[in-house]
């Protein structure tokens, strides 16, 4: 009854939230007379807080509408190129009315960038796409909130992540093909790659994997050793949950965003407390350029999804339990994962110095699972001073860690 509660919780909350945003307009809006109160600056600050801790946050836009590059400025659009019931893989056109541009667009590699399927949306990514798109044709995969998703349409395995990777190189065509995995998909993304090779398939010319979990026994973490504490039937016990009749999964089994939250939240309360007073104190300040930020940061970082519980509780034993690929042990759907089978496709891999996700050593545990790819093909690079985001977000990632990826696809194109 746990999710149960939890949308009633919402539909107690709302009108309070409602009335807390419309609050905090009233005291801050310039025509109203409100706003012109002794205090009339803190109680809208107050409004705001209550109202930001309050509200749902829904899934954020890409909104990536133009990239600039060697001076140029290139309109973009954000297209849908397939869809399954759990996966849409969107693609960010670039286009230009100058012909020389037209010629330099169709010359840039294409690139699938695989978002983790671990609780935030694929716009966590977004500073990642925007970058790419200076010098690449960029697909993402924009996964389906599990609680939108019939029942009707069936469970989803980590299996079938793996079909559905696979399925769309294909659709893209692994001929010309860079894949970078953020995270969670190095796994799934390192298997389908290694099946393909193993039946004869092309594969993509590169892949980049960044900061996964391929082998978790290596300088393991808090999230890994919360995985090897405790059994899988207390994940499933606790963890899982029915979706509620008020959304068009219902009946789905899941493993609710608001309990990932709630971990996310958990694991520096502090930090987030913190935050919020911060926020506070900058809207009674006037300081809205640190308070826009803000809002920017907490509307990714609260939107959350649903995830398909046979795909969470896979993922749990086979990557953080039982060491499956590492092991060489691991097998899909009735064919055994052989990374050593891939001998066409040149190796990345990225870690962060400071990465209390995933620690030093599990992404780079690729290299000795890949022992087709020749060692000229294969690079690891450590991102000094970067955590678990800095390696695909932000100033490290634009100026540290792009240039080399940029220049790693160029080589293997």
């Amino acid at each position: 009854m746990l999710y149960q509660m939890h949308e009633l919780g919402r539909a107690w909350m709302a009108p309070i939230t409602y009335w807390a945003e419309a609050n905090a307009r009233m005291f801050s809006a310039p025509g109203s007379w409100l706003s012109s109160l002794p205090h009339a600056q803190r109680a809208a600050a107050g409004y705001e807080l209550v109202y930001r801790i309050g509200k749902d946050y829904e899934k954020p836009k890409f909104g990536i509408h133009s990239v600039v590059n060697e001076g140029r400025e290139y309109p973009v659009v954000e297209r849908e190129v397939l869809r399954t019931p759990f996966c849409r893989l969107l693609r960010f056109k670039r286009f230009s009315d100058d012909a020389d541009g037209i010629v330099d667009l169709k010359d840039d590699p294409p690139v699938l960038v695989v978002a983790p399927l671990s609780g935030h949306h694929a716009t966590l990514l977004r500073d990642t796409v925007k970058t790419l798109l200076r010098d690449h044709k960029v697909y993402i995969t924009d996964w389906v909130d599990a609680r939108m998703v019939s029942k009707d349409d069936g469970e989803f395995t980590l299996d079938d992540y793996i079909a559905t990777i696979e399925q769309f190189i294909r659709h893209i065509g692994a001929e010309k093909l860079h894949i970078i995995s953020v995270c969670q998909p190095t796994v799934p993304v390192l298997a389908a790659v290694s099946l393909m090779a193993a039946r004869g398939e092309t594969t993509p010319r590169s892949l980049v994997m960044m900061g996964g979990p391929i082998d978790t026994r290596e300088s393991p973490t808090a999230v890994n050793n919360l995985a090897t504490q405790k059994p899988l039937w207390w994940f499933e016990q606790n963890l899982i949950h029915i979706v509620p009749a008020n959304y068009p999964g219902r009946g789905r089994r899941v493993y609710p965003g608001f309990l990932q939250h709630m971990g996310f939240i958990a694991m520096n309360p502090e930090r987030h407390m913190m935050s919020h007073w911060d926020f506070y104190q900058d809207l009674v300040k006037g300081d809205l350029d640190d308070a826009d930020s803000h809002r920017r940061f907490y509307d990714e970082y609260n939107a959350v999804l649903d995830m398909p519980a046979d795909y969470y509780l896979d993922t749990v034993r086979i990557v953080f339990q039982e060491h499956l690929l590492p092991r060489g042990l691991w097998d899909v759907a009735g064919e055994r994962v052989r990374p050593e089978a891939i001998t066409g496709t040149a190796l990345m891999t990225i870690e962060g110095e400071l990465d209390d996700i995933a620690g030093l050593g599990q992404t780079r545990a690729a290299h000795k699972l890949c022992t087709g790819i020749p060692e000229e093909n294969r690079v690891h690079l450590t991102a000094q001073g970067a955590g678990h985001y800095g390696i695909f977000s932000g100033r490290r990632w634009r100026d540290q860690v792009y240039p080399q990826v940029r220049d790693f696809i160029a080589k293997h194109a």
